[in-house]
């Protein structure tokens, strides 16, 4: 019984060394989150392109600060 203990728990720390010492997440990295905000996107009304982060969303488009 013990035995089969001390193998789960290597198998268990094998695993977790593979993955690098952390398990995966799912969804978005930062990395990806910060490109997602760095996307130019352009306005609906004036046509101009501004960033996700900066642009403003109503009825689902994007209207730059001016416009909106």
């Amino acid at each position: 019984m013990i035995l089969k203990l001390i193998i789960f728990a290597v198998a268990g720390l094998l695993i977790y060394k593979f993955f690098g010492g952390k398990f995966p997440t799912f969804g978005k990295s930062p990395q990806e989150k910060k490109l997602d905000d760095d996307t130019l996107v352009e306005c609906s009304k004036c046509g101009t392109y501004v960033t996700v982060k900066e642009s403003v969303i109503i009825n689902g488009k994007y209207y730059c600060d001016e416009c909106a």
